[in-house]
């Protein structure tokens, strides 16, 4: 068996493992690597300008494709600008796999010029990471690390590989992948649960399905399968943040997003629902509001894959533990199998019409400045009669949640947004990824004037590879989310909030070879989205929107998820301490 130097053998795994696309930034550390990519046929090297923009845009190519995101960094600063994408990736359990070099095996623990402990600094930040420090392991480590990071509740996988280690040779053959006693992930539930969650299911007069990413991340199988057992049932189907797109938007069923900026109708069907059933969602801390309040009087059913999210911050009375495809899947045929038929929920659905007539998504209009969430529905409609089709990422703030809101979602893997971190500066590269791993949709990156600068640097990227992406800047001069807790919190004490020098986008995009185009009234909204979606290549739009909107409903830090604010006059005001400690 002929030998293969370290770099070349991992080159091999990734052609192996069906990898297309990695994005990475070159370095002292991972230069044989380069070396053994150049000109390679068959995999696409996609050259970032910050490190942290590569790990966002393997996010974005590993949740619109269903594939896992590769990334290429090099050793110190390289590694160290990755670990934010890296704990977005395990927040928002999205596979992805981060090879990292390594200062060589000798030099470890010297503090020789550009070395970081890696392991170690990503250790709580990754599903699991490996250093590697004989290339004869090297083969076995990146398909485990594949695996890993693809199975189970999906993850980032770091595997840092020194660079002597790169250099050294060793046979290559494509290694068995070993099951380890340690990791073996439960797919299947337990028959006892299934059967209890269906009779449970059957009874309730008041079910609820509360859904979340894990419908997502099962893959379109699962959103095929909530779609169904919503028919046969008849409830009514929320959704946190990570999880639209699973159930349409379009569907009488659908009560729209739930938690601190999710409708009326849904928190309060939530409070008052008498059995939820939790479709790979967890029940965070922006869903539940006051936990003392949260759901009283339900009965609760938990699906989810990862067991220690079962019963975390929320006891529930059936634990179910499965992949939730595969749940689902059972749930399905035991109550056909049983011969349950749809319930009569005539009440639930009368109490529910009273909750939507609150219209709690509605917002007033002057008609002489854009309203944010008028410019998020026109650009909705806008790219519905395009026939074509749209993915949607975002940054993170007021504009974020005006999109979840106000953006309808009839299918999976067709927004992309940091939930669990939050992230700042992930929605643009995002969208490079996406659009670099579906290269005949739109994609559109909704961002704020603030979050749109972490990662600026990208338009680089986007230019060099010919990468069609859409930048929309819902631009109120402002870092709104964090002003609009500034008036609830600190009474309207505008601490550094306002971006007091913001570059002029439509400038800054054309020095790039993008498109710009500025919206900047009402009369201008309709003719600027057409603009944006008709013209080829990268564009990017300035639309100024109403400086100082708010985004209602809201729940309050500590107030219990009923405690909705709907109204602007509301939110002046004074919070207690304790309250101010969860914003």
């Amino acid at each position: 068996m002929a030998e293969k130097s370290g770099a070349d053998i991992l080159v091999e795994c990734l052609v192996d493992l069906g990898v297309e696309v990695v994005f990475g930034y070159p370095g002292g550390a991972v230069l044989p690597i380069y070396d053994a990519l150049y000109n390679h046929p068959t995999i696409r090297h996609v050259l970032v300008r910050h490190e942290q923009g590569a790990t966002h845009m393997a996010e974005g190519y590993a949740r619109s494709t269903g594939k896992p995101g590769v990334v290429l960094v090099t050793s110190g600063p390289g590694a160290t600008n990755a670990v934010t994408g890296i704990t977005d990736a395990l927040l928002d359990s999205i596979p992805m796999v981060v090879i990292t070099g390594q200062v060589p095996t000798q030099l470890i623990g010297t503090d020789a010029f550009q070395e970081a402990d890696t392991v170690g600094i990503t250790r709580h930040c990754s599903k699991h990471n490996y250093l590697v420090k004989t290339p004869g392991r090297l083969a076995e480590v990146v398909h485990e690390a594949f695996h890993i990071a693809t199975t189970g509740r999906p993850g980032p996988v770091v595997v840092d590989i020194p660079k002597n280690v790169q250099i050294a040779t060793a046979p290559y053959a494509r290694p068995e992948l070993k099951v380890h006693a340690s990791y073996r992930p439960q797919t299947k539930a337990d028959a006892a649960a299934i059967d209890a969650a269906v009779e449970m299911l059957a009874a309730a007069e008041r079910p609820i399905l509360y859904t979340g990413g894990g419908v997502i991340n099962s893959g379109p199988q699962a959103s095929a399968l909530l779609r169904e057992l919503a028919a046969l049932t008849g409830a009514p189907v929320t959704s946190t943040l990570m999880g639209l797109g699973a159930f349409p938007a379009s569907s009488d069923q659908w009560l729209g997003m739930l938690g601190m900026h999710g409708t009326y109708e849904a928190n309060w069907a939530m409070n008052q629902a008498d059995l939820i059933l939790c479709i790979g969602a967890r029940f965070d801390d922006r869903v539940t509001g006051r936990l003392d309040a949260f759901a009283p009087n339900s009965r609760k059913i938990h699906i989810d894959i990862d067991r220690s999210s079962i019963n975390k911050t929320v006891d529930v009375d059936l634990p179910v533990v499965a992949d939730v495809a595969s749940a689902l899947d059972d749930m399905i045929a035991l109550w056909k199998q049983r011969g349950h038929q749809r319930q009569d929920l005539s009440g639930w659905w009368a109490r529910i019409a009273d909750w939507r007539a609150k219209r709690s998504l509605s917002y007033p209009e002057t008609g002489e400045e854009i309203m944010p969430q008028r410019a998020i529905a026109d650009l909705y409609q806008a790219c519905v009669a395009t026939g074509k089709d749209v993915i949607i990422t975002t940054e993170v703030g007021q504009h974020q949640m005006w999109a979840a809101q106000h953006f309808g979602f009839e299918a999976p893997n067709k927004w992309l947004t940091s939930g669990g971190l939050g992230t700042m500066g992930y929605g643009f590269p995002a969208a490079i990824g996406a659009q670099m791993g579906n290269p005949d949709s739109i994609t559109i990156c909704i961002a704020g004037d603030a979050s749109i600068q972490m990662n600026i640097q990208e338009l680089g990227t986007a230019t060099q590879y010919r990468l069609p992406v859409k930048i929309f800047i819902l631009n109120n001069e402002y870092m709104g989310m964090v002003r609009q807790w500034q008036e609830l919190t600190y009474e309207s004490r505008y601490s550094n909030s306002y971006s007091d020098s913001l570059p002029d986008f439509v400038k800054l995009g054309e020095a790039y070879g993008w498109t710009g185009i500025r919206i900047e009234g009402p009369q201008d909204l309709e003719s600027g989205i057409r603009q944006m979606l008709d013209t080829p290549g990268p564009v990017i739009v300035d639309c100024r929107v109403a400086k100082l909107s708010n985004c209602f409903p809201m729940i309050p830090s500590g107030a219990a998820h009923t405690d909705m604010l709907l109204d602007p006059n509301q939110i002046a005001g004074i919070m207690s301490d304790e309250a101010k400690a969860l914003v």
